[in-house]
């Protein structure tokens, strides 16, 4: 059977001049990407520092946390969305990409402490191997973006270079966070589709051209002959049925937001060559029917995995042939029944639903974020006044990837509660479609409403000053969160843990935190309270919990000081009965230091049985709850009572202070409670 290739070389019957000849004998220069490597190679030591910046709780309590307390025999916190009564997350895309790291590093680590004492169970390794996983995996992502442009035959280097820069995929595709995940399989999902397109677009031309042929044809020997070229054209209708049904399901419960987002290619996928006289309405119901068929093994094998998971079925159970729908977890579900209602989405916070279109889509993709909303208004207004040929063709690449950036945006922007994590998926198509602009590059992919607007963008702002905007804004943001948003609670974990070593075997640590997110406890590697313990003459034993963790969240400081004294009270009492010694700490951004004091002179009345140390502070940390400020009021008073040039020295140093005490209060502050009379005893 002739591949594809040949019979369009045999069969096309369009003529060529010379000079085009001329020009594809001629080697085209392959672009260069070296900026590209170098970005890639700075988004594998970015992860490897590590970031300090700490996004969401999420992405710690939503993966490490749980994978943690299944790889290793330690405390950790499970967080609601797998409680085994109503589980609304699935588990095993992330017992994959995480727990295959934290097994090797299981495995690994009493060798390297027994043969070259290095300890890699530690709040580094189990945050950072984890993430270097994912980022590993983040750059299918870019391999996507290439083989599509080499495959649309346009520029890859401005598009690479404009997608490996962005801080989206610097910071947030190398965290644990599901939407990292969402991200690299809804790319792999779109880059299929996409070639799918294209080789389905090439069989339909030659197939029609056949056909038409065909009917042309005077006598049956032509006849013949066109019908044998038509039916030995390759097979394309049902091309990677398979692989899109399983990216599909895993992504789905992976996170059920995937479903906004594998709409458009699937429906792009389903609908390919609609309206020639090669694909029909058959075509188009055979593939719905086998897109499902091939989904259902792969859903049936991780609805069984999240059952055998939570607990709901048995191996014993399935071998007597004891299973109903009690042992069937379908987390999916549970996780849209939970969303579907308003109040639950309440205890997380409520947005404007316009939010993703407003502002996280430019917080997130810049320049070309905006350019891509205008274009969509622009597109929407075609659309209503009926003017389609300034709209692209339907079946083309880039009412693709303009469909896969509007239509889950627009069905995320549904629920009211918006983060910016939701919509990082959507990168890879904005990117594809308008990155080009920033690069100085023409080949971009452009209907009649791209080019007015990408004309009037670089006509009033200019390609320059687009770089610059583009180059400084990321380089921003990646040092916002990639180190400083509550940047210092990574560093206070590694602390602790050293903390928990190094302590005396009976003493508690009890820790308390304000305004800073969730510590995750599963980088401390805390002991298991909760196994049974079986000792070399068989007596059965508990470990003793030592570490307390008391997040105070926003609560005013009288109110912390309150909670503080009464359990240094309570811990008084018990190293006077059990004579268990203890130490508090206090976990709080350095701006709150002066309320502390305030607050901790009013708690004392003088009776100093309360004193504070500093034990340490981690640069740099912000809580965006707790804003440091600059305060310049004061400055100008003495121009009113000194003389000029006395007035201006005390200006200048009295600034100067003011701005190193604003940098200083960006960090973590950790001070240690006692009472007085213990100080030199514990």
């Amino acid at each position: 059977m002739m591949t594809l290739k040949d019979l369009l070389r045999r069969f096309t019957r369009t003529t060529t001049s010379k000079s085009s000849q001329e020009k594809t004998k001629k080697v085209e220069k392959k672009p260069s990407l070296i900026v590209y490597w170098i970005l890639a190679g700075f988004r594998i030591l970015l992860t490897l520092l590590p970031q300090t910046g700490y996004i969401h709780p999420d992405e710690y309590f939503q993966s490490i946390e749980v994978i943690a307390g299944d790889r290793f025999d330690i405390d950790v916190y499970k967080p609601w969305e797998y409680n085994t009564t109503f589980p609304i997350r699935s588990a095993f895309v992330s017992q994959v990409i995480i727990g295959v790291p934290y097994s090797i590093i299981n495995v690994l680590s009493p060798y390297l402490w027994y043969y070259f004492q290095v300890k890699i169970r530690t709040p580094y390794f189990l945050a950072t191997v984890p993430r270097l996983a994912i980022c590993i995996l983040s750059f299918l992502s870019d391999y996507c973006l290439f083989k599509l442009c080499q495959i649309c035959k346009l520029n890859y280097r401005s598009r690479l270079i404009i997608y490996a820069s962005s801080y989206v995929m610097m910071i947030y595709a190398t965290r644990t966070l599901s939407n990292s995940i969402e991200l690299i399989l809804n790319t792999l999902l779109i880059y299929y589709v996409s070639r799918c397109i294209v080789y389905s677009e090439q069989v339909v031309i030659q197939s029609d051209h056949f056909k038409n042929a065909y009917d042309k044809a005077q006598n049956i020997v032509e006849r013949v002959k066109y019908y044998k070229l038509r039916a030995s054209l390759p097979s394309h209708s049902l091309n990677h049925c398979l692989v899109l049904a399983t990216l599909t399901v895993l992504g789905i419960f992976n996170r059920p937001t995937f479903i906004a987002y594998a709409f458009p290619p699937i429906f792009f996928w389903l609908q390919r060559g609609l309206g020639s006289r090669s694909v029909n309405l058959w075509d188009f119901h055979v593939r719905i029917i086998m897109f499902i068929l091939c989904g259902i093994p792969v859903t049936l094998f991780l609805i069984i995995v999240d059952s055998f998971y939570f607990g709901y079925l048995t191996l014993g159970e399935i071998i007597n042939l004891d299973v109903g729908f009690k042992n069937i977890i379908v987390t999916p579900l549970n996780f849209l029944r939970y969303n579907s209602v308003t109040d639950n989405l309440a205890d997380h916070g409520l947005h404007p639903r316009y939010l993703h279109f407003l502002v996280n889509v430019p917080l997130l993709f810049n320049i070309i974020g905006i350019i891509a909303l205008a274009v969509g208004l622009k597109m929407i207004h075609s659309i209503t006044k009926r003017h389609w040929l300034e709209l692209p063709r339907i079946q083309s690449i880039e009412s693709l990837m303009t469909a896969c950036f509007i239509l889950p945006i627009g069905l995320l922007s549904l629920f009211p509660h918006q983060e910016p994590r939701f919509i990082i998926p959507v990168i890879f198509p904005i990117v594809f479609l308008y990155s080009p602009i920033i690069e100085r590059s023409n080949r971009l992919l452009a209907c009649k409403n791209t080019r007015e607007i990408v004309g009037l963008v670089k006509k009033n702002i200019g390609v320059r000053r687009l770089q610059y905007l583009w180059g400084i804004s990321n380089i921003l943001l990646i040092i916002f969160y990639g180190f400083l948003h509550q940047g210092g609670v990574l560093p206070l974990t590694r602390h602790v843990a050293r903390e928990l070593k190094a302590k005396p075997e009976l003493t508690h640590i009890h820790l308390f935190t304000s305004y800073t997110y969730s510590l995750p406890t599963a980088l401390l590697q805390l002991r298991n309270t909760k196994r049974t313990y079986t000792s070399s003459d068989q007596h059965r034993y508990k470990l003793k919990q030592d570490f307390f963790l008391y997040e105070q969240g926003s609560k005013a400081m009288s109110d912390v000081l309150g909670i503080i004294n009464s359990k240094i009270v309570e811990c008084e009492a018990k190293l006077k009965s059990d004579k268990i010694p203890y130490r508090i700490y206090y976990a709080m951004p350095f701006n709150s230091l002066s309320n502390f004091i305030n607050e901790h002179n009013l708690a004392v009345n003088g009776t100093n049985n309360l004193t504070f140390s500093t034990v340490s502070i981690f640069y740099p940390h912000l809580t965006t709850e707790k804003l440091p400020l600059l305060n310049f009021t004061s400055n100008f008073e003495c121009f009113l009572v000194d003389k000029l040039e006395v007035c201006f020295e005390k200006f200048i140093s009295n600034l100067l202070n003011r701005f190193v005490q604003f940098f200083k209060n960006f960090g973590l502050l950790v001070i240690r409670i006692q009472y007085s009379k213990n100080i030199d005893s514990i």
